[in-house]
């Protein structure tokens, strides 16, 4: 049997599921809840207690004057055609008074459900009058009638309503919940105003997330002021790294190259030799080393996203292809025709995927197509493939797997550059089985 702990957690968990998950829906349940509780009491408290209370005094009073009429009629039987009495009943006491001689009460019909009249005026007629009576509280809605057994008949009296009966509630309930609505309704829309800010800082934050440029400043309360700040420092400091970082490599390979540029400036007056060649084909290997190093290291931060044609992008992609010498099965696209991207960061991913394809392929295909909130586009191709295990292994920098794919050039950078710009646009890429036979690249965007 689980203990108390284990049962509370699952009750939490289940009422937390059942909540909404935004923060504007549930910061209204806060308000809402605690103003639904609040006026459901005073509703209790008013219908229990002052409602009650007050239709009790008022039939407790219609009773009394119904028993001095029953107590005046058999004390002077001089009036016994009871014309006086029903003046009276009529002038003083705005009741409608008949004596039916040789009458009898009606047959008890059945009670009515939820009636706090029919049974105040009950309990009143027993504990005043203790006599056999009928009476009649819904038969018509604005009038009561009450008939008690008299020696020599019995006595009607009909009486107004709302004499024994509190018929005015329902303008307290109807103030009630007007006031009630008029309330919820400012405090929604001051919640909307103080969940504006927040829902543009989550906004704002994705968007720079994507590498878009994005246009904020922080408003609302305090807290969330003090969070927009907070988000543009860390946002300038991360620009400010990644401008010392591109200044720096823009140094080194400055540098860098001055010395590959000196090698090969040696070695061409070096007269020509089979170890002159193998030093000139590592000095070549250094240099696309070191601009692949760079591109990677570099990225491509001063790019901005703009909307790009996504089908231009890619048959500019088949050209490529086609140009590297592999075949282009089919371009297949269902996708967004306009994407935000920065192109020249998105093209250079997605050559880069392509070139390992037609590097290791013969054939290559192109997909595109919309999923939810993202557009994938997967490169296919026929070749050899990567095992299951080494596929997160290949997009770290400098890697190659075997001996045959390091003799087929390249820096092992490719890939690492690749999944970089994804995720700069908040995306990412992973790799997959081919329907080709042989690895299915795909790179996820935002759309």
């Amino acid at each position: 049997m689980p203990g108390p702990g284990r049962i509370w957690r699952l009750i939490s968990r289940g009422v937390g599921d059942a909540l909404p998950k935004g923060l504007y829906a549930r910061s209204l349940i806060i308000i809402i809840a605690p103003v639904v509780l609040l006026q459901s009491v005073i509703a209790y408290t008013f219908m229990e207690r002052h409602w009650q209370l007050v239709t009790r005094r008022l039939s407790a009073a219609v009773t009394a004057d119904v028993a001095a009429l029953i107590d005046v009629y058999e004390s002077y039987p001089q009036d016994r055609d009871a014309e006086t009495l029903s003046r009276i009943a009529a002038t003083r006491l705005n009741l409608d008074l008949d004596i039916l001689k040789g009458a009898k009460l009606p047959a008890p019909g059945p009670r009515p459900f939820f009636s706090i009249l029919d049974e105040a005026l009950s309990e009143e007629i027993n504990r005043q009058i203790k006599r056999a009576y009928w009476i009649d509280t819904v038969g018509r809605s604005s009038l009561i009638e009450i008939r008690v057994a008299i020696p020599d008949g019995v006595m009607r009296v009909t009486a107004r309503r709302s004499m024994a009966y509190a018929s005015n509630s329902h303008i307290f309930l109807l103030w009630m919940t007007g006031s009630s609505m008029v309330l919820l309704g400012v405090a929604i829309l001051f919640l909307r105003n103080q969940i504006k800010p927040i829902l543009r800082l989550a906004a704002v934050a994705e968007s720079f997330g994507k590498g878009r440029e994005i246009e904020f400043r922080p408003r609302g309360a305090r807290e969330v002021r003090q969070a927009g700040h907070a988000f543009i420092e860390m946002k300038r400091r991360i620009e400010r790294a990644m401008d010392q970082r591109t200044t720096m490599l823009n140094g080194v390979s400055h540098d860098l190259r001055t010395i590959i540029t000196r090698f090969k400036l040696s070695l061409a007056l070096v007269e020509q030799s089979a170890d002159v060649e193998d030093l000139q084909r590592d000095v070549d290997e250094m240099s696309r080393m070191l601009e692949a190093y760079l591109a990677f290291a570099r990225g491509d931060s001063g790019e901005i996203a703009v909307p790009t044609d996504l089908r231009a992008l890619l048959e500019d992609l088949r050209t490529d292809i086609e140009r590297l010498g592999a075949h282009v099965e089919s371009v297949d696209i269902d996708a967004p025709a306009s994407v935000t991207m920065r192109s020249d960061a998105v093209r250079r991913c997605l050559f880069n995927l392509a070139a390992n394809a037609a590097r290791y392929g013969d054939t290559v295909a192109i997909m595109a197509r919309r999923d939810l909130r993202n557009v994938l586009i997967s490169i296919d191709d026929d070749g050899p493939g990567i095992a299951l295990d080494q596929r997160e292994e290949v997009f770290k920098p400098f890697v190659r797997l075997d001996a045959s794919r390091q003799d087929a050039g390249g820096s092992g950078l490719g890939l690492s550059i690749a999944r970089d710009i994804a995720r700069s646009h908040g995306g990412d890429v992973t790799l997959h089985d081919s329907p080709l036979g042989g690895l299915r690249a795909t790179v996820r965007l935002p759309a």
